[in-house]
């Protein structure tokens, strides 16, 4: 009977929490939608979130080369003090930027309070926030994959685990190694402290490091920089490299129409079921990060504890990412 009991109020307990989380977050208005900040590929997630939750009509338009983004479709009358919260400085400059929060509030006109990356704290962004005194929760709100991509020309449809991890350990060196053309293999590689770069070293390099292979392209200036990628592969027909599965999914998608072909691993695709079921290797998720410091009581921390509610799951689920 006392068991019985105790696990009645904790179900009450549970219960109650979810609740006031679901109702904490009918206070938000464009006025108080905390600055959210992130990576390229969690950009238009945080444009559907506010969509969603204010009931802003939004739509994914074309963007310049290949892409597609997503915008609000009255965008020119929304009040520029909504507007200007979304920003996208990539995985490291979010993660920087919501470590670096109280230097920055004094002199910039949106800090972020909360942000949404493709990917926890590489080991130097952690020695940062620790230099800075700064703790940041990392919370896990949805599930995205690594696909690996080469030309639409190349031969080769799937690769093993292993062979991805022998190719960029230089163990492997030519296509007819592993049934493509007899070419010399081009691995890319993204720069230090990229989303998906860590992603790599990560979930498929188990953090054992790799040669110095060429950049093939960086996402330090502006938005797009990160299609470039598949502009060096449209031309090099023995290259490959690794993309965030949502990227190229839904931003890019186009290029993969034209001259993009995605490997199988292990003769499996990335797919919302093989992602959702853990089948595809390379599943990486995505997360939500705050301050340990951040006020309880802000409408950040709501937005926080929101998206980990099953109202805030099914918002995920529309966005076309997978929710954890």
């Amino acid at each position: 009977m006392n068991k019985l009991f105790f696990i009645g109020v904790a179900l009450f307990f549970l219960i109650s929490c979810k609740k006031q989380q679901e109702n904490g977050i009918a206070e938000i208005t464009m006025e108080n939608y905390p600055c959210v900040d992130g990576s390229t590929s969690t950009f238009p997630l945080n444009y559907i979130i506010a969509g969603k939750l204010l009931k802003i009509k939004y739509e994914w338009l074309d963007s310049p080369g290949f892409g597609y983004e997503v915008r609000f479709k009255n965008w020119e009358e929304l009040p520029y003090i909504f507007t200007s919260k979304f920003r996208c400085s990539q995985t490291h400059g979010a993660i920087t930027n919501l470590i670096d929060y109280f230097e920055l509030i004094d002199y910039q006109e949106n800090t972020p309070e909360l942000i949404i990356v493709a990917r926890k704290m590489s080991a130097d962004e952690k020695e940062y926030a620790q230099e800075k005194g700064v703790f940041l929760i990392e919370t896990p709100i949805a599930l995205d994959a690594l696909d690996f991509i080469v030309n639409s020309q190349n031969t080769v449809n799937s690769l093993t685990v292993k062979q991805i991890q022998d190719i960029y350990l230089g163990k492997i060196t030519n296509w007819k190694e592993v049934g493509g053309a007899d070419e010399a293999i081009i691995p890319f590689i993204r720069n230090a402290n990229s989303g998906s770069q860590e992603m790599m070293n990560e979930f498929v390099m188990n953090n054992a490091g790799m040669p110095d292979w060429e950049v093939s392209y960086t996402d330090e200036v502006t938005f797009y920089d990160m299609m470039g990628v598949y502009a060096e592969l449209s031309q090099n027909p023995n290259a490959i490299c690794f993309t965030p599965h949502y990227y190229k999914e839904y931003m890019i998608r186009r290029a993969a129409d034209y001259f993009i072909k995605t490997l199988a691993i292990n003769n499996i695709m990335a797919d919302k079921n093989s992602i959702r079921q853990k089948t595809y290797p390379f599943v990486a998720p995505v997360y939500v990060s705050i301050r340990s410091d951040l006020d309880k009581n802000s409408m950040a921390y709501k937005l926080y504890q929101w998206l980990q509610t099953s109202s805030g799951k099914i918002v995920i689920q529309e966005s076309g990412y997978v929710a954890n």
